[in-house]
């Protein structure tokens, strides 16, 4: 047998209507330049002598060595041109084009209805400012009152709790988060007043209720099913630590809702670049080329692909991600994480949409442009969210440039606030490099996605006839602790996802994991400071989108009758962005096809077979166990007055307490 790499072999075409022709004799010469040698006994002998040693006669395998290489590379390139051509013919908008039911839209606004009921129900219990909202909801009365966060005396809770914020004083304070947060939680101060718990818990509540929506959204653009929509913005209702977030004033649950905006309009705008490049490449079919008075043009179409133009959806990410960072610097790795996801995706989509060199593609049509849209859309941003600090002139290092001499001496006087902010953002990240002091509550990122230190944020032991307290000794606690049914499979569900991605190839696995990346896998390296499992919150979504996705493995799909028979079991069914519903009638198949057994539910005429039912089955008891344990651990979400013996019931771990 003659090896395929040598060149005296004969070198088969790959495409299916020609076995005889060799693709690198269908390249015109204007194609394909050759290189010529002179023939081996064409070289003229050199005489010898004992005075001079004879030249060495050229080599006659170097002019064979290199046309054999070059004929490896023709090989390849007509193989890879083949490859592509078929990925063309084949390629559609796939998933992207399916509609949604119009009942999905009503469903969702319900459960978030529901979902937005109970974050807001008793809000303003406790009516005392608990855990980190001493810091962030001061400053956020602050900044919307005076444009920058001024300094607090000692013993300012009391006041503030009470009702009396005039203890604020008139010099600058020092923090060292972005003040967008703070100006959203300053907004629900502004409209319920100072002295009113329910508004300074009602901005981040509501914010947290959107995302419910928007979870849903999101599940339906990377599922295609109405079912596991609602499905997954019912679990992100019910999970622990979201509820409670939803009920804190902290900033967590603000870059939470930005980071998943952002993951919103990425996904959207895959769905505009797929169906625009589907478009393209219907333009580009062969017919429309052979009319092509452009064959050069219409070959490098072919081979890196169109440029996308103007995608409003990455600007909008860009601009999400920027008020990511404007509320804290964490925003940052989700930029970076999903700076590379879009290449990526960008890649995936021009090598399904048959372009030869979708790498090369992707350089040299869409990496600057994604770039653009991208990152310094993201920057100006988070720039634009220091408007009210760059507006003053007594917040804290406003003047530094002035009071301080150096290169920035030479700008004028009204840029002068960019080296100031420049020096700020230096403390700052020094002040969160060398943050290591011990705390009770301190995690390491390993156990966060079992919750293994959830955070307390609030406990009292009233007494008997206290706080309603109707035993000798009872609990009041908020603690942030997610749901133990969607925290004890996240675990499993990450797997299973991470070997979707890699066995399977299923983008959607990894679209997820890229999203749970950007928000867990930064703070290893931080392990040495003090750091905590709420940090946790931002992740949340993209835990709920992997146990969804199992979910979704789990259910599986009604066998059709060409490939079910009553012997063969149902399989789980993974869609990749390319397949699409059946569209074949039942008369396409055999009329003598067997039937599968099973239930048969009723108005649907569709028999289920019993391993099938089984596995939906499983998914709804997964469900209501999720249900039942939010309603469980009600209690200790929101603080209610429960005998001790009941709450140390709840605490099913020992480092929860």
């Amino acid at each position: 047998m003659t090896h395929s790499e040598d060149p005296q072999a004969p070198r088969w075409s790959t495409d299916p209507t020609d076995e005889s022709t060799d693709p690198a004799e269908s390249h015109t010469d204007s194609e394909r330049p050759r290189t010529y040698f002179p023939a081996a006994s064409a070289t003229p002998a050199m005489p010898t002598s004992s005075a001079a040693p004879a030249a060495t006669p050229a080599s006659p395998s170097a002019p064979t060595t290199l046309m054999a290489r070059e004929r490896r590379a023709d090989r390849r390139e007509s193989i890879r041109a083949n490859a592509a051509a078929i990925r063309r013919r084949s390629f559609t908008a796939g998933m992207w084009a399916t509609r949604a039911p119009i009942w999905m839209w009503p469903a969702l606004l319900i459960i978030t209805a529901i979902g937005g009921v109970l974050r807001l129900f008793n809000l303003n219990f406790p009516h005392r400012l608990i855990f980190d909202e001493t810091y962030y909801v001061k400053d956020g009365y602050s900044v919307f009152k005076y444009g920058y966060e001024r300094s607090w005396p000692e013993n300012a809770d009391d006041s503030f709790n009470a009702g009396d914020p005039s203890v604020i004083e008139s010099t600058p304070e020092y923090v060292v988060h972005p003040p967008l947060g703070k100006w959203i939680i300053g907004a629900g101060i502004h409209l319920f007043g100072a002295d009113d718990s329910f508004g300074w818990r009602f901005s981040v509540a509501i914010v947290g209720t959107l995302t419910i929506f928007l979870m849903g959204f999101i599940a339906w653009k990377l599922f295609r099913s109405a079912f596991f929509a609602c499905v997954a913005a019912g679990l992100l209702s019910i999970d622990g630590e979201h509820f409670v977030h939803s009920r804190t004033s902290l900033l967590d649950i603000i870059l939470m809702a930005f980071i998943l905006l952002a993951f919103a309009f990425i996904v959207v705008d895959r769905e505009f670049v797929t169906k625009k490049l589907a478009r393209y490449t219907a333009s580009t079919s062969p017919p429309d080329q052979a009319r092509d008075r452009r064959p050069s043009r219409g070959k490098d179409l072919i081979n890196f692909g169109h440029h996308l133009g103007v995608r409003p959806w990455l600007i909008a990410a860009g601009i999400s991600l920027g008020l990511a960072m404007g509320v804290k610097w964490s925003g940052l790795y989700a930029l970076a994480a999903f700076g590379i996801l879009v290449v990526a995706w960008d890649v995936h989509t021009r090598h399904r949409a048959g372009v030869v060199h979708p790498w090369l593609g992707m350089l040299i049509r869409d990496s600057i442009p994604a770039f653009l849209k991208l990152v310094p859309v993201a920057l100006l941003t988070y720039i634009v969210t220091w408007t009210g600090w760059i507006r003053s002139d007594d917040a804290w290092d406003r003047q530094w440039a002035f009071e301080n001499s150096g290169w920035w001496s030479a700008l004028p006087d009204w840029l002068l606030w960019l080296p100031s902010l420049a020096h700020y953002h230096y403390t700052a990240y020094s002040f969160h490099v060398g943050l290591d002091s011990e705390h009770p509550y301190m995690s390491n990122p390993w156990g966060w996605i079992v919750q293994w230190r959830p955070t307390s944020f609030y406990y009292e032991s009233p007494d008997q006839g206290s706080m309603g307290c109707a035993v000798e000794h009872c609990s009041s606690a908020i603690t942030s602790v997610g749901n133990p049914v969607i925290w004890g499979l996240a675990p499993i569900a990450i797997l299973v996802a991470l070997v979707a991605w890699i066995i399977r190839r299923d983008v959607r696995a990894g679209v997820i994991l890229a999203g749970l990346a950007a928000t867990w896998l930064p703070w290893f390296t931080y392990q040495d400071r003090t750091i905590f499992t709420f940090y946790t919150i931002v992740m949340v979504p993209f835990v709920v989108l992997a146990f969804t996705y199992c979910l979704t493995l789990i259910w599986g799909r009604v066998p059709t009758p060409a490939t079910a028979t009553a012997t063969t079991p149902a399989t789980p069914t993974t869609y990749s962005e390319t397949s699409t519903a059946s569209t074949a009638t039942p008369d396409a198949f055999p009329t003598s096809a067997p039937k599968p057994r099973g239930l048969l539910f009723a108005g649907r005429g569709t028999r289920i077979p019993w391993p099938l039912f089984g596995r939906r089955m499983t998914v709804g008891l997964i469900l209501v166990a999720a249900i039942m344990a939010f309603a469980y651990f009600w209690p200790v979400y929101t603080g209610e007055v429960i005998p001790f013996e009941a709450w140390n019931n709840r605490m099913w771990n020992v480092t929860w307490r």
